[in-house]
């Protein structure tokens, strides 16, 4: 191969490390939302 293509080849390489390697995985947490209103209760029949 000649020089030049080795040389586009290596710097495509470093330029796909450099763009994918440093990145990392970012942390989210999920909190459930508190309900607006309670949930009724059983009371008895007519009460």
């Amino acid at each position: 191969m000649s020089k030049s293509i080795q040389l586009l080849a290596m710097l495509g390489f470093v330029a796909t490390l450099s763009a994918c390697g440093g990145q990392q995985e970012e942390e989210y947490v999920v909190v459930d939302p508190e309900p607006v209103t309670a949930e009724p209760v059983y009371t008895g029949k007519y009460k």
